[in-house]
């Protein structure tokens, strides 16, 4: 399946989105550019883009504003730019809902990596039993559509919030690590383990009855996480 898509750059330095742009567009993607959060937001409500670049530090509707405002109706992938010493940020991004982020300064051509990956892993039904719905008790899973459903309420998950629930489900029993669940995952052999840490927060927000108290997702003390069925 295609990488390429429709990318939304918002960034307010006019050098940066102009290097981001021809770097993008070298991969084949159609590239948009925002240059601040309210232009940013008026472009995905007119057209959603297949995936977002969007830095947190913009004025007036800052990077972290714009992506709890799109969370609250869209999935769209997200990549987040942010600054060397952010790392605050760069969790609460996690926490809206960002799929994935690179640190300034970077390299444009590991971020149309980083683009293509995300955007791939949108497109591509994740490695699965040969059972197009996976279950358990009131939490249905449809693989094939990526919908999340429990009792009878549709859940809004990101797309490394569903790759992350189905695997953990496919795999109930199983004890994985931070580091194996960012390599089986997403196919990081790199990255923050606290991504991991923020993903698994989000999703028992919203599967556990008692997210303090997490009957689904447990924490395996010294070594990471495991699903148990109801």
């Amino acid at each position: 399946m295609s990488e390429q898509g429709h990318v939304l750059v918002v960034d307010d330095d006019e050098t940066v989105r102009d290097v981001v742009r021809r770097y993008l567009e070298l991969a084949g993607h159609k590239v948009t550019l925002a240059g601040d959060g309210e232009h940013a937001l008026a472009l995905v409500a007119e057209s959603e883009p297949d995936l977002l670049v969007l830095d947190l530090m913009l004025p007036g509707i800052d990077g972290l504003e714009v992506c709890r405002r799109i969370r609250q109706h869209s999935a769209v992938p997200i990549v987040m730019l942010t600054a060397l010493g952010e790392e605050e940020n760069r969790i609460t991004g996690l926490q809206l809902g960002a799929d994935d982020y690179v640190t300034k300064p970077f390299s444009p051509r590991e971020l149309a990596l980083r683009v293509g990956s995300v955007l791939r892993r949108a497109r591509t039904v994740p490695a699965s039993p040969s059972r197009q719905v996976v279950t358990d008790d009131d939490l249905t899973l449809e693989v094939g559509a990526r919908k999340a459903i429990l009792g009878s309420t549709e859940l809004s998950l990101t797309t490394r919030e569903f790759d992350l629930l189905l695997f953990l489900m496919t795999n109930a029993g199983t004890a994985f690590s931070r580091v194996e669940l960012l390599a089986k995952v997403w196919g990081w052999d790199f990255g923050d383990q606290s991504t991991v840490t923020v993903h698994v927060r989000r999703l028992r927000e919203k599967i556990e009855a008692d997210p303090a108290k997490p009957a689904r997702i447990a924490t395996v003390w010294g070594v990471g996480y495991r699903y148990d069925r109801a």
